[in-house]
């Protein structure tokens, strides 16, 4: 079996894998501060309720954008799986998909898998979102190509400061959008905000990156295809009007071809 893991900077998504099956997957609290022990001891609750054993674990695939991570998963690796785990580099993967930012080091390891898994899956020009920390935005050309893309604040975060730098604003649970744009209390009108202003955001970046994609002679395009991924992805695509596709597994199954492609 086949154990993916994608550290984000809000949570960490954990997948196991037999052959093309993704038997299961988690998420769970990114914790900076843990231990390769206390790693293990959540691992081994996780998979008991699969019936899946460390020992079953055969490869292991990671992709992180925290740094602190790393020493805590490959001691994890070492100890309790007697392997040492793939890290996805963006140099790593070039063969699968050519990188074609000024600086490919540059782009974080998740974006990488995500539109290296959309590419795989689709065959055709993409824009790939993921609903994290921040929403970032990732342009696939016709043939293949990481183009590039946008980052902005994500919605918890946006949510986060707003009731940190207002004191009279209220927190407010993100689960139902209001029934309308135009709130008629300050929760709804809050809930409006970050929920149908950031699917006015996804949509609006959508045409224009769509539109710079056109245009530019240099890139080999169709119509791109939108593909939204990460926790609140659900939630926003029954809000926009561009997103196409709500592929949770996105980044899981990128690992997977990663792992089949380099191990």
């Amino acid at each position: 079996m086949l154990l993916v893991i994608d550290v984000g900077n809000t949570n960490i998504v954990l997948g196991v894998f037999d052959g093309e099956n993704l038997v299961k997957d988690w998420r769970i609290r990114t914790i900076r501060d843990s231990t390769a022990d206390e790693f293990n001891i959540l691992a081994k609750a996780l998979f008991s309720d699969k019936g899946i054993k460390l020992s079953d674990i055969k490869n292991v695939v990671i992709s992180s954008v925290v740094p602190p991570a790393v020493p805590i998963l490959d001691r994890f690796c070492e100890k309790y799986l007697n392997q040492k785990p793939l890290w996805v580099q963006p140099a790593s993967v070039r063969n699968l998909m050519p990188i074609l930012y000024n600086n490919p080091a540059e782009v974080g390891a998740d974006r990488v898998v995500n539109a290296i898994a959309a590419y795989s899956r689709y065959k055709k020009s993409l824009i790939v979102i993921d609903f994290g920390t921040a929403t970032t935005f990732d342009a696939i050309s016709q043939k293949g190509e990481y183009l590039g893309g946008a980052i902005v604040p994500g919605i918890m975060i946006s949510s986060e400061a707003l009731f940190q730098r207002a004191s009279r604003l209220p927190r407010v649970e993100l689960f139902m959008p209001p029934d309308h744009v135009i709130g008629k209390d300050t929760i709804d009108s809050i809930k409006s905000g970050l929920m149908h202003g950031n699917a006015a955001l996804v949509d609006g970046m959508v045409a224009r990156i769509k539109k710079e994609m056109r245009a530019d002679p240099n890139i080999s395009t169709d119509e791109p295809m939108v593909i939204a991924t990460g926790g609140l992805a659900p939630l926003i695509a029954n809000l926009s009007d561009s997103i196409e596709v709500v592929d949770g597994a996105l980044t899981l199954e990128g690992l997977r071809i990663i792992s089949k492609a380099l191990n």
